[in-house]
């Protein structure tokens, strides 16, 4: 069953920053296929049919450069997808200060580096639709992740309050926070009979698809979703509710 029938983005510009794998590029082609141009920031570039931009989302220089790109190249940016993060799992006893560092740098720093810079573009045009990619590890605790759950929980913090500032000028923010998806990162982390435990404790009994992600996201992306805003929504098969 398709959400929509028509192309209700065909006419908006959308940034998805880490979009050229996993759930990121499903969110960039979901987009594509409502009519958004999509333009994919992200360190490394794959062979995807979106415009790519390379950009470090950690660095403010970096950011700011591919935004005044869009800009110039699009005249506006109207959706705007906090997607790209690293997850290197790592014991808390072995965790050190560059890998704390590293950690918040990317996945929480590289939030507030992307919507600060397109932030007063969509003040000006009073429209926008930011959209952060958190995670259930930011609502539970996980061995071996105390750093990324750190930057997730921050992330659902920041949506919360940032949707209060923008509200007055039309901008919805929201997150979406997902639980076991099926990508590369979790097929190296998550194997064997850690991964039959895991989706034995998923009420629907598989591990999500970036798909799955992508159709939320591009709900909220959306004017469908227009009186939405602050959330953090939960995608994860029923796991968080045991």
């Amino acid at each position: 069953m398709k959400l929509f029938k028509e192309t209700p983005l065909k006419t908006k510009i959308a940034i998805v920053t880490g979009g050229t794998r996993g759930i990121g590029l499903g969110i960039a082609d979901k987009l594509a296929s409502l009519g958004a141009k999509v333009i994919v920031a992200a360190i490394h570039e794959e062979k995807i049919k979106h415009t790519f931009i390379h950009c470090d989302v950690s660095d403010m220089g970096n950011v700011k450069a591919m935004v005044v790109e869009v800009l110039n190249k699009f005249k506006k940016i109207d959706i705007l997808v906090n997607n790209a993060g690293i997850y290197p799992p790592i014991s808390f006893a072995e965790m050190q200060e560059e890998h704390w560092d590293k950690i918040i740098s990317v996945n929480l720093k590289g939030t507030f580096n992307c919507t600060k810079a397109v932030a007063d573009s969509m003040m000006q045009q009073n429209y926008g639709k930011i959209i952060n990619i958190s995670s259930i590890a930011g609502l539970v605790g996980y061995l071996g992740l105390t750093h990324y759950s750190a930057t997730k929980a921050g992330i659902n913090g920041f949506t919360r309050g940032l949707a209060l500032e923008l509200a007055p000028f039309g901008i919805n923010v929201n997150a979406i926070a997902p639980g076991g998806i099926d990508t590369h990162g979790t097929k190296e982390t998550l194997q064997g009979p850690v991964k039959d435990a895991f989706i034995q404790a998923v009420p629907l009994k598989r591990l999500g698809t970036p798909k799955d992600i992508a159709e939320l996201a591009a709900f909220l992306a959306t004017d469908a979703s227009s009186y939405i805003t602050g959330q953090t929504i939960v995608c994860d098969g029923g796991y968080t509710l045991i």
